[in-house]
């Protein structure tokens, strides 16, 4: 098979260095460009120095787009759109957008919002792709065999925690090391960024989908990795419960419903997904926990150019969670 062509956008931040970590060993793709106008002529390695022995490729300000099959977007959020406006982009050439930018579907753009436990199908024939959220990764995933089933009828009530790496490369007063060591803290409550695309596919997939989703965002004091816990209202039994979520996850390639609490080593540095769920009383709490840098962005984004491409969608990411 004939090797898929990659070009990436804004290749010095983490996202991008995770994803050319996993492209550089993906049997099925040869890198074509690695875009980055402040390191322009640079080698990879000097910004992403774990991939050292890894790879002799230089940044470039090129961006031959006739000389790739598909491009990634990896700059910051706005940036996407921008470059979209501003670059004439071959009609055929695939584009798979890590911003947020196109996740909320509109008329004028035909992104497809790209969660393959939704919209696989969809994804493997799309041009373009709107790569999911980290937070919303993850809170998706907990809840989306209840709304499948049409069950999501009360307030739901979501805490989940993530690393460093999740407010990108560029250093700020709560990314710094002596801040965020053996610290917490709370952002966003109530009104993160990444609601509107959960909430848009909630009502994707149950019409009725009306409950006001309650998030408290919660800055960790490690560098990768989301943990959330969420938890509503439901009048079916436990039973009933873990039988709509085995039979929802059966066959995803990546998420899995596991029957014990999960940590957030059985994860990191991977591209899967566990959800694990518990009752008590009326109460269900639902646990999931994802690496933020992989099936939170760049692992899921590289599973989507599989599907795109016809290929099996874990092909590159056998990857190993850190475990200890």
């Amino acid at each position: 098979m004939k090797k898929i062509r990659v070009g990436v956008i804004g290749g010095a931040g983490y996202t991008a260095g995770e994803l050319l970590r996993i492209l550089i060993y993906h049997p099925q793709v040869e890198i074509i460009f690695v875009n980055s106008s402040s390191n322009n002529g640079n080698r990879i390695t000097d910004v992403h120095s774990g991939l050292i022995g890894e790879t002799n490729l230089a940044f470039s300000s090129e961006m031959n787009f006739e000389q790739v099959d598909v491009l990634f977007l990896c700059s910051a959020h706005g940036d996407s759109k921008k470059f979209m406006e501003n670059n004439d982009i071959p009609n055929e050439l695939k584009i798979i957008d890590l911003s947020t930018d196109y996740r909320e579907k509109r008329p004028d753009h035909d992104f497809v919002y790209g969660l393959p436990e939704v919209n696989r199908s969809e994804i493997a024939s799309a041009k373009h792709i709107a790569n999911p959220g980290c937070f919303a990764t993850a809170i998706q995933l907990a809840l989306l065999p209840m709304a499948s089933a049409g069950i999501l009828m009360d307030d739901i009530h979501v805490n989940a925690i993530t690393g460093s790496t999740g407010a990108g490369v560029k250093p700020s007063s709560t990314t710094h090391f002596s801040w965020r060591n053996n610290n917490i803290s709370i952002y966003k409550p109530f009104t993160h960024q990444h609601l509107q695309e959960i909430e848009q596919t909630f009502r994707q997939m149950q019409h009725s989908f009306n409950s006001e989703i309650n998030f408290i965002p919660v800055r960790g004091n490690f560098a990768r990795g989301i943990y959330a816990t969420t938890y509503l209202k439901t009048n079916i039994s436990i039973n009933q419960v873990r039988e709509l979520y085995y039979n929802f996850y059966k066959d995803a390639a990546f998420t899995f419903f596991v029957d014990k609490n999960p940590d957030m080593k059985q994860v990191v540095n991977t591209n899967k997904a566990l959800v694990y769920i518990e009752m008590h009383g009326s109460k269900l709490l639902i646990v999931s926990v994802i690496d933020n840098l992989l099936k939170g962005a760049s692992g899921q984004a590289v599973q989507n150019m599989n599907l795109m491409f016809g290929l099996d969608e874990k092909t590159g990411l056998g990857l190993k969670s850190i475990g200890f």
